[in-house]
C-alpha cells in the first residue's frame, strides 16, 4: 500500500497530468546523469533537442547530461568528433542546463587526445562509452587512467541480458564493472540504466562489493523496487538518478520509491553533484 499523499510510479505513469508536472516533479530538482541529444542526420534534431528540455523543465530535471551518439557502430574519429562538435554547441547554447559527455571509441588512439581536449578545454564532465568494448578489457585502461587524472568519470552502457549477445557481443554487466573497479578503485564509474532490460537484481547484487561503482537508474522498464533493492544492497549514495529518455518512467521510479527524503534527494541530485565536483565541472561556469 501507499502511504497518503505518496504518488506510487504505477499512479505516475498512467496519469496524463504527468506532462503537466504535479508537485512532486516540480520540487524535485534533479540531475539526469545520462539524456542524449539528436544526430543531426535526423533534420528534426532541433526540434527533438527542444523537446528534451522542455520536458525536462517539466519534470524538475534542471541539468542535462549530454552525448550524441552515431547511428552507425562501432564509432570512428570521424563520427564521434562530429558528434562530440554538435554537444559541444548544445553545451555552449542551454548553458548551465546541458553538460556535456565525451563520446569516444577506446579502441582509436584517438580517443585519449579527444577527451582531454574537450575536458579541459571545453568543460566537458567526463567520457560516455557504448558498446565496442567490455568494461574490463584492456584497450580501456589508458583512458581510464586519463580519466582517473583528468578526475572525470565514465558513464558506460551495460546490460545483463540474453537477447542482446548477438547484437550487442561486448555489452558490459555488473561483473565487468567490478573488475575494472578492483584494478582501479580511483576510477568513478557509472553502470548505465539498470532498468534498461535484463535482470536488475543480478546487476545491483554484482556491484555490492565495488564501492566506486555507481548505479545509474535510467531505462524504460516500470519494475517496482528498483530503486529500494540499490539503495537496500549499495546504499543511496551510490545510486544516481538519469533517464537515458524515458523521462517519466524515470521519474516516477524515484518519486514512487518507498525510500526517506534524504536519500531520494541524494539520488535526484547531490550524488551526482558530488561526482561532479571531483572536478570543478557542471555548475555552468564555461
Amino acid at each position: 500500500m501507499n502511504s497518503p499523499g505518496r504518488i506510487s510510479r504505477r499512479t505516475l505513469l498512467a496519469s496524463p497530468a504527468t506532462l503537466a508536472a504535479g508537485p512532486q516533479a516540480e520540487t524535485l530538482r534533479a540531475i539526469d546523469c545520462h539524456a542524449h541529444l539528436t544526430h543531426r542526420s535526423n533534420p528534426a534534431w532541433e526540434r527533438l533537442d527542444r523537446a528534451l528540455i522542455d520536458a525536462a523543465d517539466k519534470l524538475g530535471i534542471e541539468r542535462l547530461c549530454c552525448s550524441t551518439l552515431p547511428p552507425r557502430r562501432p564509432a570512428t574519429p570521424r563520427s564521434w568528433r562530429e558528434c562530440n562538435e554538435w554537444t559541444a554547441g548544445s553545451v555552449r547554447r542551454h548553458r548551465g542546463r546541458v553538460l556535456g559527455w565525451v563520446h569516444v571509441n577506446p579502441g582509436y588512439r584517438e580517443a585519449l587526445e579527444d577527451t582531454r581536449r574537450l575536458v579541459e578545454d571545453q568543460g566537458f564532465i567526463g567520457v560516455k562509452l557504448y558498446n565496442e568494448y567490455r568494461a574490463d578489457e584492456p584497450v580501456l585502461f589508458p583512458l581510464v587512467e586519463l580519466c582517473i587524472q583528468l578526475r572525470v568519470p565514465i558513464l558506460h552502457h551495460a546490460g545483463h541480458t540474453m537477447w542482446l549477445q548477438q547484437s550487442q557481443p561486448r555489452i558490459s554487466d555488473g561483473s565487468h564493472f567490478a573488475e575494472l573497479a578492483r584494478r582501479y578503485p580511483e576510477a568513478a564509474i557509472i553502470c548505465a540504466h539498470v532498468c534498461g532490460g535484463g535482470d536488475w537484481e543480478w546487476e545491483i547484487k554484482s556491484l555490492r562489493n565495488s564501492p566506486s561503482v555507481y548505479l545509474d537508474t535510467s531505462g524504460s522498464v516500470a519494475d517496482e523496487g528498483v530503486i529500494e533493492m540499490a539503495v537496500k544492497t549499495l546504499g543511496a549514495n551510490r545510486v544516481v538518478f538519469g533517464c537515458d529518455m524515458s523521462m517519466t518512467a524515470s521519474v516516477g521510479r524515484l518519486t514512487g520509491a518507498r525510500i526517506p527524503e534524504s536519500d531520494r534527494a541524494a539520488i535526484a541530485r547531490g550524488n551526482m553533484e558530488r561526482i561532479l565536483a571531483l572536478r570543478g565541472t557542471g555548475k555552468g561556469s564555461r
